[in-house]
């Protein structure tokens, strides 16, 4: 992976692990994959930005140990590719990869969906009510990300299942930056459609409409499936 920018050590902001209470590589570990699990997904890093291991390490007072640990959690995520002796990277994806990725999404997630309504409860559906109101209001790409993440992850958090849910999650994880550039797009475009889905969704879950939950949230993930397929030069900018 040539021609990508690296992670410095002063791009991971948080508190050294050396003189804090956590003990044990697991700890450290957890909190490092913890700070750059956000950074990756608030857009900080781009896909193909190279993690250097020394650079996590020295920020944080620790050995390669936990650094290694914490990259193997993100890799597990989807969120970092590691390549055996090479490096790790933020993860990309091309838009055929995405494309795939993304009609998977629209035959699971609505599967995850139905697992989920049954358990949840009405103040869970009223915060799903909430979150829809607040993307419609927000005027912040980033915010209006994180509501959407909240909004959707929350409406499978009542699903039981061992398998399905953590598949969902990283594909989530995979296509983070380029849900990004979707957003990016629709607002340009003053297009409506995804807030009037949020909202067709909530209706559906209230009323523990199954079948309707599902057909809504096919078309909303195909329909951003679809707007990323014409923009490719999205995808060209990270090659």
């Amino acid at each position: 992976m040539s021609g990508v920018t690296d992670i410095s050590a002063d791009d991971i902001v948080g508190s050294d692990i050396a003189g804090s209470d956590f003990v044990g590589h697991g700890a450290a570990g957890a909190l490092i994959a913890t700070e750059l699990r956000t950074a990756i997904l608030a857009g900080d890093f781009a896909p193909g930005t190279r993690i250097r291991q020394e650079v996590l390490a020295d920020r944080h007072g620790a050995s390669r140990v936990p650094v290694r640990e914490a990259l193997r959690m993100l890799e597990a995520e989807g969120l970092v590719t590691l390549v055996a002796n090479t490096g790790a990277w933020v993860s990309r994806v091309s838009l055929a990869e995405c494309d795939e990725m993304y009609r998977i999404r629209e035959r699971i997630e609505p599967l995850l969906l139905t697992y989920s309504i049954p358990g949840l409860s009405d103040e869970a559906i009223d915060r799903l009510e909430v979150l829809a109101d607040e993307m419609e209001r927000s005027t912040d790409v980033e915010q209006f990300l994180e509501l959407d993440r909240e909004f959707h992850l929350s409406s499978y958090a009542a699903a039981d299942t061992t398998v399905l849910g953590d598949t969902v999650l990283k594909l989530w994880n995979r296509t983070q930056h380029y849900r990004r550039a979707f957003t990016r797009v629709f607002r340009s475009e003053g297009d409506r459609s995804v807030h009037h889905d949020h909202h067709l969704l909530v209706h559906a879950i209230r009323r523990r409409d199954l079948e309707e939950a599902e057909r809504v949230l096919s078309g909303h993930i195909r329909r951003t499936r679809l707007e990323l397929a014409r923009h490719p030069e999205v995808f060209e900018k990270e090659q």
